[in-house]
């Protein structure tokens, strides 16, 4: 059953952009383990994480989204494989390409503060599609990004 704030629950995004690596990262492939590289784990897997925004003094004047572009692309330094693609190889045995592609991110507004989506939020959550940036032609894994990072601004709820 639908309710009727799912049905005024609206989410506006920007158009997707790869974050790459801050510096020049190696350029290898990486098989994937075994136990990773099983037939029944071949797909993605939306996570939603929710954070509030924290009004500290060293935030104060910075836009947060820029700061996440920033602090993702610093971190894939270090992380370097996620911002690389699935491959197969011999026996379809999975490879991440190490390439420096980059992770796929998403701005996005809501017209909605978390407080509204209640417990609602908790599984199965029923504004998981209106949530979720459906990714064009994420149904398969293979030379996609392998993260995809929605930043989603909520309305803030005064108090």
């Amino acid at each position: 059953m639908v309710s009727k704030f799912s049905q005024v629950l609206s989410v506006t995004r920007q158009a997707p952009e790869l974050i790459v690596p801050a510096r020049p990262t190696p350029r290898e492939v990486k098989q994937l383990s075994d136990i990773d590289d099983q037939e029944s784990l071949r797909f993605h897997l939306p996570l939603i994480f929710f954070y509030k925004n924290d009004p500290s003094p060293s935030m104060e004047g910075r836009d947060p989204v820029k700061v996440i572009r920033e602090a993702i692309s610093k971190a894939l330094v270090f992380y370097y494989p996620l911002a690389g693609r699935l491959k197969e190889g011999y026996n379809r045995k999975l490879m991440v390409e190490c390439n420096a592609e980059g992770v796929l991110f998403v701005e996005a507004d809501a017209n909605f503060t978390l407080e509204q989506l209640g417990d609602d939020i908790q599984p199965p959550c029923p504004y998981l599609n209106q949530l979720l940036y459906d990714v064009p032609g994420s149904e398969v894994i293979l030379g996609c990004p392998l993260l995809l990072i929605q930043d989603q601004a909520l309305l803030v709820q005064l108090v």
